[in-house]
């Protein structure tokens, strides 16, 4: 059913692996992007279990003139997907206790109760539209109220999140066009106002700290010295936009999925056991995150093929994802697939933090949603929308009828 939903519904060109394409070479350079692209599992392995020969500093190699030079460090204070450790390794710790397997847990009646709400407010009219109505509140409520600004400001964040996310274009380190200027001043504005929206919030919290994840980055120190604020808003950013767009695709996701495969949804009613793996399946077979950028710091060799140092690549974890010499028949939906070792989430030092959230959050609401509909399918007169970046896999409308 890939390649179905690929070609009807116009998932970019450059994700061609939801077409049950191989690669030709696992590692090869792109000279159209000036980046190094690398698919195969077991290469995407070794780069992000390695952090020491594949930086994720990747700003540092950026040619200038892409960003405003103000940008292009304001970009990499407190982002922890951008730092190395040591210091990426304190930072993370700062935030890591409100991700313990036990906090995460301790969270799941205020889930549930979440997902009841959204559920029941449009209870009886036989739709869904799944992203407005439950996939994208859903993360957002929990995650803005762990780090502590108003759940109510939900619009807000997604008018400017979508802002972030609309664009269609491969990045590339060649000389950017006119209009790839405009979209990334574009996009650096729309950044400005979540990063000036969380600064405000940082400032009151200052003069008024709570028990919120904000008030503990503020008052967090590293190596005896305090965040600055544009390391505060950084990492509040990330934490807020990364805390909920991860599960608002995974919801999506799961849900193509089980569409294509209808028998698998009353599997999943029949023996609740297997919705986690069903989840799993769908990361692995519709990664939300397509690719993350490394950068070499040395000389890297991968059979033959050899990366110089400071040379970006796009490790495309959805093609290693479709990998055959790590997953049998990579091109089938499996829903009860043992093992799994999809690299959805990532690997090593920079494994999702939010990942246990964003399974358990899943996990409730696809509970939900079989305990409330017995069928859920997509509505024939209206397709999903889906995101148009070639480096992110999920939809941004998904309109289904529930019988």
């Amino acid at each position: 059913m890939t390649t179905t939903l690929a070609d009807s519904w116009g998932v970019h060109s450059a994700q061609f692996w939801l077409r049950g394409k191989q690669p030709e070479k696992r590692v090869e350079f792109s000279e159209r992007s000036g980046m190094w692209n690398v698919y195969g599992h077991r290469e995407a392995l070794r780069i992000l279990a390695d952090p020491a020969t594949f930086s994720s500093d990747i700003i540092r190699v950026v040619p200038d003139g892409t960003f405003p030079d103000e940008d292009k460090d304001a970009l990499s204070a407190g982002n922890l997907i951008q730092l190395d450790p040591p210091m990426h390794t304190k930072l993370r710790k700062l935030v890591s206790h409100a991700f313990t397997p036990k906090v995460v847990a301790d969270l799941e009646p205020r889930i549930a109760k979440v997902t009841t709400e959204l559920l029941d407010a449009v209870d009886g009219t036989g739709r869904l539209e799944l992203v407005e109505n439950l996939a994208y509140p859903l993360p957002v409520i929990v995650i803005a109220e762990l780090l502590g600004v108003p759940a109510s400001d939900r619009e807000l964040f997604k008018g400017w999140v979508d802002g972030l996310l609309d664009n269609d274009e491969e990045f590339t380190l060649n000389e950017p066009t006119e209009k790839q200027r405009a979209r990334l001043k574009d996009r650096m504005e729309v950044r400005q106002n979540l990063i000036d929206y969380i600064t405000g919030h940082a400032d009151e919290r200052r003069s008024r700290p709570r028990e919120d994840l904000l008030t503990k980055l503020i008052e967090a120190q590293v190596d005896g010295e305090s965040l600055s604020p544009a390391q505060v808003a950084n990492f509040a950013n990330l934490l807020l936009v990364a805390g909920h767009i991860t599960t608002t695709m995974l919801l999506g996701n799961t849900m193509l999925c089980l569409d294509a495969h209808p028998g698998e949804w009353q599997k999943a009613r029949a023996d609740r056991s297997t919705v986690p793996s069903v989840i799993e399946e769908s990361l692995r077979f519709l990664s939300p995150f397509a690719a993350v950028a490394r950068v070499t710091n040395v000389e890297a060799d991968f059979d033959g093929t050899v990366i110089p140092p400071d040379h970006m690549i796009m490790v495309w974890v959805a093609a290693a994802n479709r990998d055959e010499r790590t997953f049998t028949n990579p091109d089938t939906f499996v829903a009860t697939r043992d093992p799994n070792p999809h690299l959805a989430f990532g690997r090593g030092v920079h494994f999702c933090l939010g990942a246990p959230l964003a399974r358990l959050e899943g996990r409730v609401a696809m509970n939900l949603l079989l305990d409330r509909y017995p069928t859920l399918r997509a509505d024939p007169d209206a397709r999903p929308e889906f995101q148009p970046s070639p480096n992110m896999t999920g939809v941004r409308k998904l309109p289904l009828l529930a019988g």
